[in-house]
């Protein structure tokens, strides 16, 4: 991680931005101490859409029928 302070932050925001975009983290600091973390966000999952699937999966129609006896 790469740690800025508060001036060098405000001065080249733009390009700490597109580094957080790659992926990395940059910490800010104040007087030497940590203050913030510049990250990126993690997408949410898609929404599933009901249905999408629909027509995929055959139940045929013995699907309740007792199962035939094993011997073991």
């Amino acid at each position: 991680m790469t740690t800025v302070n508060v001036h060098e932050a405000k001065t080249h925001l733009s390009k700490l931005l597109l580094r957080v975009m790659s992926g990395e983290q940059i910490i800010i600091a104040k007087a030497g101490k940590p203050i913030a973390v510049l990250s990126p966000i993690e997408e949410a999952p898609k929404r599933r859409i009901p249905g999408n699937d629909a027509g995929k999966v055959i139940i045929k129609p013995n699907f309740d029928d007792p199962l035939p006896e094993f011997d073991v």
